[in-house]
C-alpha cells in the first residue's frame, strides 16, 4: 500500500523550526499562507470569467499600473494574516504603508510579514505562469507594537520564506531555514502534500532567465556573461538554454530544481536595479541559499544587503552556485 505523502500541518509537526522560532505560531502563520493559496488559486482559475483582469486604472507605489487581480490578492493576503493571529505588522510592495496589526489587549503576535502579493502580474491577462512570495521576520519586541523601522531587517534577519506558484498545479515552497520543502496542492483533498522534499539545486545548470530586451541598458560585464551563455564549449555544457516567462517565481522555481541562473541585473542608467529587496530579493535569496545556491547583486551577497527604506530595489543575480560566481566574475570585471 502506498504512504500517503505528509500534509503541510503534518510536516510542520514533524520538523518545527529550529529556536527562536515559535512551531506554534509558525504552523498558524504557514496555515494562513496555504488559505491565501487555495484562494488566489481559485480565483486565478476562473479570473476570465469573473470580469477580474486587466487594470483598476490606479497607480501603485512603485508607479505601475494596478491589475486587479494585484489589488484582490493583495486584500486577501492582509485579510487572512490579520486573522491569523500570530503576525503584528504586514508590509506589501502593493501598499505605501506597513499595516500594524493591533493586539487588542492580546500578547504581542511573534512575527511580521512581507510579501509580493502577485508577482509576473502582466502575465495575468494572458493565462501565463503567476506566483506570491513572502518574508516572514521575528518580530523586535514581544510587548511593544512594532514600528515600520522594524521591517527593516536583513535578510539573514529572516525566519522563514517562501513563494506560491500558480501554475498548471500550485505549489508552496518554503524554507524555516532547516532545508527547502515543497507541497503540491491537491485539490480534491484541499490539502498541500509534501512533494518535494529537501530540494537541492545544482551547482550548474544549462538554463539561463533574463529579460534580454534590456540588453544594451546593460553595463558591459553583464552583456559580456550573457554572450558567454550563448558559445559553444563543451566542458561546461554551453551554450545554454533561455528560458524567460516574466514571472520570477516561475522562472527561479524552474532553475531551484533544474540548476541555472536568473538575471535582473542593474542598468547603466539605473543601477539600483528593479526588484524589491525586502519583498522579493530577500525571501528568493534564502530559500535558493538554503537549496545549496547563491544569490548575489553582481558585486554584493543579496542577503547582507543593509535595507534602508521599505521599497527599496537591488539588483538579482540567483540560482546554480557556480553560475552565479561566473557571473559575478564578469560583471566585476570592469569596476
Amino acid at each position: 500500500m502506498t504512504q500517503q505523502p505528509l500534509t503541510l500541518e503534518q510536516f510542520l509537526v514533524a520538523h518545527p523550526p529550529a529556536p527562536p522560532g515559535d512551531p506554534n505560531a509558525l504552523a498558524a502563520l504557514f496555515s494562513a499562507i496555504g488559505l491565501i493559496g487555495k484562494s488566489l488559486s481559485r480565483d486565478l482559475r476562473l479570473a476570465g470569467l469573473l470580469n477580474i483582469l486587466g487594470t483598476t486604472g490606479e497607480t501603485n507605489v512603485q508607479g505601475e499600473a494596478v491589475k486587479k487581480l494585484d489589488e484582490i490578492a493583495n486584500e486577501t493576503f492582509v485579510k487572512v494574516l490579520q486573522q491569523s493571529g500570530v503576525a503584528c505588522a504586514l508590509a506589501s510592495e502593493e501598499m505605501e504603508k506597513p499595516v500594524i496589526v493591533s493586539g487588542q489587549g492580546r500578547r504581542q503576535a511573534p512575527y511580521m510579514v512581507l510579501f509580493d502579493p502577485l508577482d509576473g502580474s502582466s502575465n495575468t491577462d494572458v493565462n501565463m505562469p503567476l506566483g506570491s512570495i513572502f518574508s516572514i521576520v521575528a518580530a523586535r519586541s514581544a510587548n511593544q507594537p512594532p514600528v515600520e523601522g522594524d521591517l527593516l531587517t536583513r535578510g539573514t534577519g529572516q525566519a522563514a520564506a517562501g513563494y506560491l506558484l500558480f501554475g498548471p498545479s500550485t505549489m508552496l515552497v518554503f524554507t524555516t531555514r532547516a532545508g527547502v520543502h515543497g507541497f503540491t496542492l491537491d485539490p480534491g483533498l484541499g490539502e498541500y502534500l509534501l512533494s518535494h522534499e529537501a530540494i537541492r539545486i545544482p551547482a550548474r545548470g544549462k538554463v539561463y532567465a533574463a529579460n534580454e530586451g534590456n540588453y544594451h541598458k546593460w553595463p558591459a560585464g553583464t552583456r559580456r556573461y550573457l554572450d558567454s551563455l550563448k558559445q559553444q564549449d563543451k566542458a561546461t555544457g554551453r551554450p545554454y538554454s533561455g528560458r524567460y516567462s516574466g514571472c520570477l517565481v516561475a522562472d527561479v522555481h524552474r532553475i531551484l530544481l533544474g540548476g541555472g541562473i536568473y538575471l535582473y541585473p542593474g542598468e547603466i542608467a539605473k543601477p539600483e536595479g528593479k526588484l524589491r529587496l525586502l519583498y522579493e530579493a530577500n525571501p528568493m535569496a534564502l530559500v535558493v541559499e538554503e537549496a545549496g545556491g547563491k544569490a548575489s547583486t553582481g558585486t554584493k551577497r543579496i542577503l547582507d544587503v543593509e535595507p534602508t527604506k521599505l521599497h527599496q530595489r537591488v539588483p538579482l543575480i540567483i540560482g546554480s552556485r557556480d553560475d552565479v560566481a561566473e557571473a559575478e566574475t564578469s560583471m566585476q570585471a570592469d569596476r
